[in-house]
């Protein structure tokens, strides 16, 4: 899909992701004028099959607390025919596992060792 003019057409974008096999992202934002579409996704497996099949060249990780604990947000987003696209993972961490916090995608490497 190379035009994202309308509501249907994001939510087709949205709707041929399922599709292919993709998890439904359990929260979905459409902002007025399809200027931003943003995914929120269950887990890390979700994020990844989503930033690939969208093409999202753009990571970003923020570390942060919220209420005591201790939460990972993963970003990546790509914009089509100028609209953002978001794809966001929101995970609990503790400082048990520091590591993870300093790392991108903490799936890379345990796969490495």
């Amino acid at each position: 899909m190379t035009e994202l003019a309308t509501r249907a057409q994001a939510f087709g974008l949205i709707a041929d992701g399922v599709a292919a096999g993709l998890s439904a992202p359990w929260r979905l934002y459409l902002a007025r004028g399809c200027r931003y579409l943003s995914l929120n996704v269950g887990d890390r497996g979700e994020w990844n099959s989503w930033r690939a099949h969208l093409g999202c060249p753009e990571l970003s990780v923020r570390v942060y607390d919220s209420g005591g604990e201790i939460r990972r947000a993963s970003v990546a987003e790509v914009v089509l025919d100028g609209c953002r696209i978001s794809v966001e993972l929101v995970e609990e961490v503790s400082t048990d596992d520091l590591d993870r916090l300093l790392v991108s995608d903490p799936t890379l490497d345990q796969e490495e060792t």
